[in-house]
């Protein structure tokens, strides 16, 4: 069962998308700020990180671009998820060393689709 970290502040998107991803099989560990999120990449390594831009203290731009800098999580594929969907916002998030990108409100199908090709390259 590969191991997903959720990193958003928002109670009900982390409930929605937690929920979602149990009933896919995954083990899901939420974390609310981004310097939580980078403690726990590093603590546990999980097989995916799904990352919001809009956290309180360190937005997930820093957060993404800490993880793909630290040597033991920099192999972790990120995806972006968010609902910066403005032009030059995928851009913004791929640059920091992101591997996908996907918007608010979640496509389920879609998004599952990167989680699998993601998870199966790693």
């Amino acid at each position: 069962m590969a191991h997903i970290l959720y990193v958003e502040d928002n109670e009900d998107n982390a409930f929605m998308l937690e929920l979602w991803l149990k009933r896919n099989k995954y083990t899901v560990t939420i974390a609310e700020t981004g310097e939580d999120g980078i403690e726990v990449a590093i603590c546990q390594i999980p097989d995916l990180i799904i990352m919001d831009l809009s956290l309180p203290k360190m937005n997930g731009i820093e957060a993404t671009k800490i993880i793909k800098a630290e040597p033991k999580t920099e192999h972790i594929p990120i995806i972006i998820l968010t609902t910066h969907a403005m032009i030059g916002d995928k851009e913004t998030a791929l640059s920091t060393g992101a591997d996908d990108y996907d918007t608010k409100p979640v496509d389920f199908p879609r998004l599952m689709e990167k989680i699998m090709v993601l998870i199966s390259n790693d």
